[in-house]
């Protein structure tokens, strides 16, 4: 069972968080930051949730804690309310900047989400194009990596799992392709979307294919691990409880 407050989370670290990675990578969302001509900080503010705001300007977005430097900023009662907003479209209540707010939420962020949701939820015939293929599972793969924190460490579930997890970074990656750190400390986690210097456990896809085959549950991770085509290396428990909170993103973004 999901639970609002958790969801609210992996919206927001998972899936939003992604909106970063989608302006580095798609031409088309390029495409609509350029039109961004006055740089945009757009903060969620969410009660007994998750706050954070997001960047916006010609060059792309980027995401940060806390509503520090936000224009604008939209509220949401609860978790419950924020969750709405990704799922039926449903703003909350726009608290600063209330002009911009609105119009940059029904302009530029609107065809960034509807980008990314085309992107993260393809249909059979998108995925026929190998350049399509290739983002939408990069960006499957940093939605996942962001979930994964957020779940550890708001997911009643997953927080077992976290208990359990020694300190350190976990480097998670396809194999050429795309990277992101799992650092844990004191059983708490954050997901850095780049490569650590120092694992202490290392979980990689040997291909972009297997990554889908894995993120869908067209292959099985038991059978490839025998194949050699996953590869995982030191403290190997950490990887485990990672597996473990792995099952419970597939319920949250499933």
């Amino acid at each position: 069972m999901k639970e609002a407050k958790a969801m609210a989370y992996v919206n927001m670290y998972g899936v939003l968080a992604t909106l970063e990675n989608l302006c580095e990578i798609d031409d088309e969302a390029k495409k609509i930051c350029q039109g961004i001509k006055k740089p945009v900080s757009l903060c969620f503010d969410v009660t007994d949730g998750p706050c954070c705001t997001f960047h916006f300007s010609a060059e792309g977005c980027t995401m940060s804690e806390g509503d520090y430097g936000c224009t604008c900023k939209m509220k949401f009662a609860s978790p419950e309310k924020f969750n709405a907003l990704i799922d039926d479209s449903k703003p909350g209540i726009p608290v600063k900047g209330v002009a911009q707010v609105l119009s940059f939420l029904l302009g530029p962020f609107t065809k960034l989400t509807d980008r990314l949701t085309k992107l993260l939820m393809p249909s059979e015939e998108d995925l026929k194009d190998r350049a399509f293929f290739e983002k939408s599972t990069k960006l499957t793969f940093f939605t996942i990596a962001g979930a994964i924190s957020a779940l550890a460490n708001n997911d009643s579930v997953s927080k077992n799992s976290a208990l359990y997890t020694v300190d350190g970074d976990v480097q998670m990656g396809i194999t050429d392709v795309c990277y992101a750190t799992i650092r844990v400390r004191n059983n708490k986690f954050e997901t850095i979307k780049e490569k650590p210097d120092t694992p202490r456990a290392i979980m990689e896809f040997n291909s972009i294919d297997l990554a889908y085959g894995l993120f869908t549950g067209t292959a099985s991770t038991m059978a490839e691990l025998c194949a050699g085509n996953i590869y995982m290396a030191g403290m190997i428990s950490m990887v485990d409880n990672i597996n473990r909170i792995l099952d419970r993103v597939a319920v949250y973004l499933g």
